[in-house]
């Protein structure tokens, strides 16, 4: 019954989605009050119906169902509780349940939280939200239901969760990936409202930009996880692999990148209006671009849900209506709203124009690695692999290029700079971060590596020029360094976020340039040294897990003859499925971290043993959180609710109605 319950919330939730999608925005064109104030409520129906299916969907999991398809194939009586929850998003169906309720999660949000928008352009976000709402419910329902049975027959126990997914990171990556991804349909809506309500001016950006900014740290958050997950559950030593599946989430994290930056100059500068626009239909094209490669079986690979072309052909169709559609109402909206405008070259908008620019190149060469072997492969023209030969050497320069022109942008001022204040200012932190870029790797690595100076200049670069353009803003003030807390949060979010990027660019080039690693045969007792370090292998013992048997090594770990680690290694072999698993042993710091690694089990009790030590690895993760915390701090700047009860001022005095078909 409780299936069939789900399926049902499901089928209403479909519902009251096409109700959103037609009846507001039917409103929006008639002028009427009373249909375009239905958005509100409608929509938190949606949330409703989808978070009491997905709530059965847990409680089916916890219970052991498997009636249910999706419970036999993601779950057994051996799992954990906390993986059977997880297993919620484990599979296909689940995870695809999991994104309808965080769209609908993120609509009641802008619904409750954006009251001070006029009813009109609301009633359109919303609408639009609505639309992208049917299509996943439609996908739901016609191919991927989750309380799908197989009755009257059914196994009386069910496959186990993948074991790659019975990990704590996978517990808490795929939901806030999925907030990031999702999130960026709210800025797709607004710009969408926008260029229905035939206006583009600088309101809809302003209204927009704290949703973007915190959709956008979310993502980041969801991406560091996935790698941090990578790098020490895989048992690689890895923390990038360029796989399609994580270019997928980080394409769309680039363009949402581009997009906060716009968002910011058409808000203050009112400029840059279509471009703008454009960088929200293609940000939220490509998340639903990472949806098709994950779930139509195009890739094979370890985060790829679903292998069906059905599923496949479903989500390109509806990608085609989105992008297609979306770009059909650009072209005959954007003769109306495009703005001319001249731009001085020593000003914040140019350089974030150029900011731009380099960023959608650095997307474009993402998204040509990863689709041309699959065009390659589809046209019959041959197997092709792009791999990371091709992108570190195509994307990397351009992302050293990126941070010389955001270390620029802290000393400039919007309109226009005076050039003898710009080249002044710039001399003394560009000395300190040549001179410290140069010393820093040569005196830690013992000898003259070029690209590991070369990172470091730019990174010190990055975040001297940030630091001492905030200071110089204070001083121009006029309060001196007190001034520094009278800079907004927004701007302080920008400070964060650039310090964070050049924390990830120090920790990429440090443990690219200096991780040394050796692949060894260890019985117990003996040692094997990598550098300064001495690993020895004291024993193999056999342990129990909840849902399977383990061999756990105990390796001491000697600096100088002195203890300094011990890690635990294992090598599981998972009860259900019989599939065996490596598990790290790591000694994590913050300026090193030991890895090692079990292989094979060798003839007379000895092991493959992989030993590593990765310095600075920490500072990528460490970055990825102050670039996230910068978007959030942003997000939290009061000027946006200042200026969001300014416009509910004007609508008031205006009444709803007419202000809202203004814009």
């Amino acid at each position: 019954m409780i299936p069939e319950l789900g399926s049902f919330c499901l089928v209403l939730a479909l519902c009251l989605a096409v109700v959103v999608a037609v009846v507001p925005l039917w409103g929006s064109y008639k002028n009427q009050g009373v249909l375009m104030a239905m958005a509100s409520p409608l929509t938190a129906g949606v949330f409703t119906f989808t978070a009491i299916a997905f709530a059965l969907l847990l409680v089916v999991l916890i219970n052991d169902d498997f009636s249910v398809n999706y419970v036999a194939a993601s779950s057994n009586t051996q799992l954990p509780v906390y993986y059977k929850i997880s297993a919620a998003w484990g599979g296909h169906e689940g995870s695809l349940l999991l994104w309808v309720l965080i769209l609908a999660g993120w609509s009641v949000a802008v619904a409750a939280f954006s009251k001070s928008l006029p009813l009109a352009m609301r009633a359109r976000v919303l609408s639009i939200m609505g639309m992208i709402t049917v299509g996943f419910l439609l996908f739901i329902l016609m191919t991927s239901n989750p309380f799908a049975r197989s009755l009257p027959f059914f196994p009386p126990e069910g496959n186990d969760l993948n074991p790659l997914l019975q990990d704590i990171g996978l517990i808490f990556h795929p939901p806030m990936l999925y907030l990031g991804y999702v999130g960026f349909s709210v800025p797709f809506a607004f710009a969408i409202a926008a260029l229905l309500g035939g206006r583009l001016d600088a309101a809809w950006a302003r209204w927009s930009r704290p949703w973007t900014n915190l959709a956008w740290a979310c993502l980041t958050l969801g991406i560091a996880l996935g790698s941090w997950w990578a790098y020490y559950e895989l048992g690689w030593g890895g923390w990038w692999f360029w796989d399609p599946v994580e270019n997928a989430s980080f394409m769309p994290w680039l363009m949402g990148t581009a997009l906060v930056h716009s968002l910011a100059v058409t808000d203050k500068r009112g400029v840059f209006r279509s471009w703008t626009v454009l960088l929200a239909i293609f940000t939220f094209s490509l998340s639903l671009l990472g949806t098709f490669l994950v779930r139509s079986g195009v890739l094979t690979s370890v985060h790829a849900f679903a292998a069906d072309p059905s599923r496949g052909m479903f989500i390109l169709v509806f990608l085609f209506i989105v992008v297609g559609g979306s770009l059909l109402l650009f072209a005959l909206r954007a003769p109306q709203v495009t703005q001319s405008s001249r731009l001085n070259f020593l000003s914040l908008e140019n350089f974030l124009l150029i900011n731009n620019v380099i960023l959608l190149a650095a997307c474009l060469t993402v998204l040509f690695g990863t689709l041309f072997p699959i065009v390659a492969d589809a046209l019959d023209l041959g197997k092709y692999s792009v791999g990371a030969p091709y992108f570190n050497a195509v994307f990397l320069p351009m992302m050293l290029v990126l941070m010389v022109f955001m270390g620029t942008s802290a000393w400039l001022s919007w309109k226009q700079t005076r050039a003898f204040n710009w080249q002044r200012t710039l001399l003394v932190p560009a000395l300190a971060a040549m001179l410290l870029g140069f010393a820093f790797p040569s005196v830690y690595g013992g000898e003259f590596n070029w690209k590991a100076v070369l990172g470091s200049v730019f990174g010190f670069w990055l975040v001297l020029h940030t630091v001492a353009g905030a200071v110089q803003k204070s001083r121009l003030s006029r309060r001196g360094v007190a001034g520094l807390t009278k800079l907004s949060r927004s701007y302080w979010g920008m400070v964060l976020g650039h310090i964070g990027f050049a924390v990830v660019a120090f920790g990429v080039i440090m443990t690219t340039q200096f991780s040394v690693e050796r692949d060894v045969k260890l019985a117990p007792g003996q040692s094997a040294t990598l550098g300064d370090y001495e690993f020895r292998l004291d024993q193999v013992s056999a342990v129990e897990g909840s849902n399977y048997l383990s061999d756990m090594g105990f390796v001491t770990v000697k600096l100088n003859g002195e203890t300094v680690a011990t890690l635990y290694p294992e090598k599981r072999r998972y009860l259900a499925s019989g599939q065996v698993m490596t598990e790290a042993g790591i000694d994590a710091g913050l300026f090193r971290d030991l890895y090692l690694s079990l292989g094979e089990q060798l003839e007379g009790g000895a092991w493959a043993v992989r030993v590593q030590v990765k310095p600075f690895v920490r500072w990528l993760w460490l970055g990825g959180i102050l670039i996230a915390l910068g978007g959030i701090w942003a997000v939290m700047d009061p000027r946006y609710r200042k200026k969001l009860v300014v416009g509910r001022s004007r609508s008031k005095a205006q009444g709803n109605l007419a202000a809202g078909a203004s814009v």
